[in-house]
């Protein structure tokens, strides 16, 4: 964890509190300091307080979201509207108003973690290709990849268990209809679709891979 505070009192606080509550914090005083932290060391939060010397919060928080999507928990010295609204604008995740309590600070960190930790879970990652299994959404390179449902649906059930073969039969049952006896051919002819859409090469495919005899297998990539 990154806190970045200015306050002395404040920040030898908040740092003790939180190395007793189990984490391992780095504590610096200046926007500036921050900063080069986060190039030599990326944290699992940062809790940034808005009103530093130098590069404000703001400013901070901004770069640190240009630069990723490490949660920011920012803490401001005055409940005012108009400086919650814009930390949130520039990118901060939560907040917490001063004087802090560690408890409640502590909560808002677990909190901002298991978000972190539930969207991690749901996003996969097999090379350059993406799958948001929650939100419906493949990318490839950064790319949106425009699937037909049952394109889809096929990814989805041959992705969920990589390195596992899939016969026709079984892609036949889980992915059009279950119990539903039919035509193999339409396995293989939504396979090759499937993989003119994510593959580099689809007569060399990564990800959507066939086994001789068998069916066929995601992956390994």
């Amino acid at each position: 964890m990154l806190l970045i505070e200015d306050d002395p009192a404040v920040r030898e606080g908040l740092e003790l509190a939180l190395t007793q509550h189990g984490h391992r914090v780095r504590a610096v005083e200046s926007g500036e300091q921050g900063l080069d932290r986060l190039r030599a060391d990326i944290p699992d939060v940062v809790v940034l307080d808005l009103m530093l010397p130098g590069i404000d919060g703001f400013e901070v928080c901004r770069r640190i979201r240009a630069a990723g999507e490490v949660p920011i928990i920012m803490l401001t010295a005055r409940g005012d509207d108009m400086d919650v609204v814009a930390g949130l604008e520039a990118g901060a995740d939560d907040y917490v108003v001063k004087p802090v309590q560690p408890r409640v600070l502590e909560a808002r960190i677990r909190a901002v973690l298991r978000r972190v930790g539930r969207e991690q879970a749901e996003l996969e990652r097999y090379g350059d290709l993406t799958i948001d299994r929650a939100g419906l959404v493949v990318a490839n390179r950064g790319e949106p990849v425009s699937l037909a449902p049952t394109e889809l649906r096929l990814l989805l059930e041959l992705s969920a268990t990589p390195g596992r073969v899939h016969s026709r039969q079984q892609l036949l049952e889980s992915v059009w209809d279950h119990g539903y006896f039919g035509d193999s051919r339409l396995v293989d002819a939504c396979v090759q679709r499937l993989r003119a859409k994510i593959e580099d090469d689809s007569a060399a495919p990564v990800y959507v891979q066939t086994v001789r005899g068998f069916g066929y297998r995601f992956g390994p990539v």
